[in-house]
């Protein structure tokens, strides 16, 4: 259902077309990043002459059950940080051994951008990106528009952060919006809004509501008037496939980010129209207020 669109319009996008080439930019730019004039959107812009280490890296494994459903959650993320900023990625089971705490604190970032598996890739470009310009500071320059999550149980605080993700769609009721990677407050938030999920995830077959989930993203994408998808899948390569397919379709793409909330950040006006960014802690890791930020592109998403 249409709304006024009050969010901040996002900053410039980066040149990069993928995710790998933005890597790549920020390992070739470590020069220019340090000129007086050099930007400083966090959307690109190259690693310090200083070599940045990653100080810490965390291995994080948790499950959920919300009341009220039948699916219990399993999440895995890898965490890096760098000065005042963490980046994060999530990752499958297994992918990565908790050893990479040990292993991969206190290596300078460019290695971590060159040789480390994927999703801790991902995380040392997020806090990177994060570390150069981090949400709040966008947030206070007009660029983001922060919301609060309330403090309260799991329950309260996923319905308010799904809310918030739901309503950067703009879109006319009975639109068929795709969902890749699926939570229930999420389906049901784009239903609130007149939306008819397409149902895309790798590891959930139905919702708690019974509705199919496939795992074939190709299907989603051909079809969905709009797409949402998780920053997760930043870390198992699937974002940029979906980034071309809606630029050549010419549909929305809006990310609900809590993996490279910051990588996201730099494909905005570039595929990617709208952006729920949710730094760590993440929601489910407080039960006081935390803020997450939205930011959109000029067009509607």
């Amino acid at each position: 259902m249409p709304q006024t669109q009050t969010t901040p319009s996002a900053p410039a996008p980066a040149s990069a077309g993928s995710v790998d080439a933005l890597i790549e930019e920020v390992l070739a730019g470590g020069e220019d990043h340090e000129r007086a004039d050099a930007p400083s959107r966090g959307d690109g812009s190259g690693l310090p002459a200083s070599r940045p280490v990653a100080t810490s890296v965390f291995w994080i494994h948790h499950g959920t059950r919300l009341a009220g459903g039948d699916i219990t959650y399993l999440n895995q993320y890898v965490l890096v940080r760098v000065g005042g900023s963490f980046g994060g990625c999530a990752f499958e089971a297994g992918e990565i051994d908790p050893a990479v705490c040990r292993d991969a604190s206190g290596t300078p970032l460019d290695v971590l951008l060159r040789e480390a598996p994927r999703p801790l890739r991902i995380a040392a470009l997020d806090a990177h990106l994060s570390e150069t310009r981090p949400h709040r500071v966008a947030a206070a320059a007009g660029d983001a528009e922060p919301v609060t999550l309330p403090a309260g149980p799991p329950e309260v605080r996923a319905k308010a952060r799904d809310a918030a993700i739901a309503g950067l769609l703009d879109l006319p009721a009975g639109a068929e919006v795709g969902l890749i990677g699926v939570v229930n407050p999420l389906v049901a938030a784009i239903r609130e809004r007149g939306g008819e999920p397409l149902l895309c995830d790798f590891n959930l077959k139905t919702t708690q509501w019974g509705d199919p989930v496939t795992d074939d993203m190709h299907a989603v994408l051909d079809r969905a008037d709009a797409v949402v998808a998780t920053g997760m899948t930043l870390g198992n390569g699937s974002f940029d496939t979906i980034l071309e397919r809606c630029r050549s379709r010419g549909v929305p793409l809006i990310v609900y980010a809590q993996s490279g909330s910051a990588v996201a950040r730099a494909f905005l006006g570039s595929g990617v129209t709208a952006l729920s960014a949710e730094p760590f802690p993440f929601s489910q890791f407080s039960a006081d207020e935390t803020v997450l930020y939205r930011y959109r592109t000029g067009r509607g998403a």
